[in-house]
């Protein structure tokens, strides 16, 4: 297996975008080499088979959704209430929007996931991390709500957001901004 990390991460970048615009059946080595710019083979000699290609992938998307260092200590700065927790998630959604095609891509691994126990296990463990670290920085930020409602919030959005990168005239003219301030009301106590 070749070893170039800059080569690996831009192969797993185009796997991204292979997800997000061909699904997961249009994921090949030879798909991934095409939108990496690469000579056809290279997927090949980085990755052992589809499925390491696929789990991979997981790992990678998280890694672009994650914000930068201090970003998150910074929007936790003023003090917990339900209006900080609608500001945050109002971030959260332009963080997805910005990265798109991790979204999306992530959806497939999930529809995919549903027929490959493997990535089944993997994106449950990329999933779970992500959710008890959200989680976590709710309690320790001392948020409004408890896990649970982390949980719900978790639920909601995810359905909202898939909904609004897929289907966007689903819910007419009601704005993404005002949905999600909505939802986070309706599940969020107030202190």
């Amino acid at each position: 297996m070749a070893r170039n990390p800059e080569r690996r991460t831009a192969l797993l970048d185009a796997a991204i975008e292979v997800l997000a615009d061909e699904g997961a059946r249009g994921l090949t080595f030879r798909a991934v080499d095409a939108r990496a710019g690469v000579p056809t083979g290279t997927s090949s000699n980085y990755f052992r088979d589809r499925d390491q290609v696929l789990s991979q992938v997981a790992d990678r998307i998280f890694v672009r959704l994650t914000p930068e260092p201090g970003v998150i200590d910074t929007a936790l700065l003023p003090p917990p209430s339900r209006s900080l927790v609608v500001e945050l998630m109002k971030q959260l959604a332009q963080r997805l929007a910005a990265e798109r095609t991790c979204y999306l891509g992530l959806f497939e691994l999930r529809l995919e996931a549903a027929r490959r126990p493997e990535l089944r296990t993997q994106l449950t463990k990329v999933l779970r991390a992500d959710l008890d670290e959200n989680v976590r920085l709710h309690l320790d930020s001392g948020m409004p709500g408890d896990a649970d409602t982390v949980r719900l919030l978790y639920f909601a959005l995810t359905g909202l957001l898939f909904d609004h990168f897929t289907v966007p005239g689903l819910h007419g003219d009601r704005d993404l901004d005002e949905l999600i301030e909505t939802v986070v009301n309706r599940i969020v106590p107030e202190r």
